[in-house]
């Protein structure tokens, strides 16, 4: 599972983010990047975050530690911004914290370079989740002490607003000419071959496991949470399974 905090204080909305994330001390584990189920994205967002994040980080990615967020609707009772009130009150119960990673800044690809191999496993990893949001225009990296960090990835995992149809995007071919690290000319073909073979459906269940029940529940066309994770499970592995053709510069 998840570690579990506990949110104590509101600190501040961040506004770069378009579901209003905020800043929020949690029980003594320091301070927290909140992505509240009550956003706009809904739940499936938040589900999008803990599976494409975690799915990275045992691919040996950079992303801050992701955890279960308790958080009482009174947290904000301070705040004068009406509109992080109602967030706020409308995310009662469990949501997704995001370690907030002091000092780091956000990549700018004419200040920072990253060698072809990362460039190559970050967009080989885009394409695998289907990540849209990773472009010039909004990054979603972070640079700490000339370490790459992946953030926000509630926009991937697209199929799962349309369950239906999600069998047929499995081999879309993922076009990365807008990507952010496209001009890094990324070794896709060394990170097709390391990490393809990684994305078993074992390692699939695992990281699945790690989502909570309550984002699950009550999903249209599924009798239980287990069959939802079942579903992304067969979903990833068919898109993992090769030949990969999906994967392009």
């Amino acid at each position: 599972m998840l570690r579990e905090v506990t949110a104590d204080r509101y600190v501040t909305p961040l506004r770069e983010g378009g579901s209003l994330p905020g800043l929020v001390e949690a029980d003594g584990a320091g301070l927290w990047v909140a992505k509240f189920v009550g956003a706009a994205q809904g739940r499936k967002a938040l589900v999008a975050e803990v599976v494409a994040g975690e799915l990275a980080r045992r691919l040996g990615l950079r992303v801050p530690e992701l955890a279960r967020l308790e958080v009482d609707p009174r947290v904000a009772v301070g705040e004068p911004d009406q509109q992080v009130q109602d967030l706020v009150k409308a995310s009662g119960g469990t949501n997704l914290g995001m370690a907030f990673l002091s000092g780091a800044l956000g990549f700018d690809p004419l200040a920072f370079a990253v060698d072809a191999g990362t460039a190559g496993r970050v967009v080989w990893f885009d394409a695998l989740i289907g990540n849209v949001d990773r472009s010039w225009r909004n990054p979603n990296l972070l640079m700490r002490d000339g370490d790459l960090w992946l953030i926000d990835h509630g926009a991937s995992l697209i199929f799962h607003h349309n369950w239906p149809r999600a069998a047929a995007s499995a081999r879309k071919r993922y076009d990365a000419s807008d990507h952010v690290l496209a001009s890094f000319a990324p070794d896709l073909a060394t990170a097709d071959a390391e990490l393809g073979p990684l994305v078993t459906e074992r390692l699939l269940a695992e990281v699945l496991a790690l989502v909570p029940d309550v984002w699950l529940s009550d999903e249209p066309g599924f009798d239980d949470p287990a069959a939802v994770r079942a579903a992304y499970v067969a979903q990833l592995a068919a898109r993992a399974a090769g030949p990969r053709e999906w994967v392009a510069a």
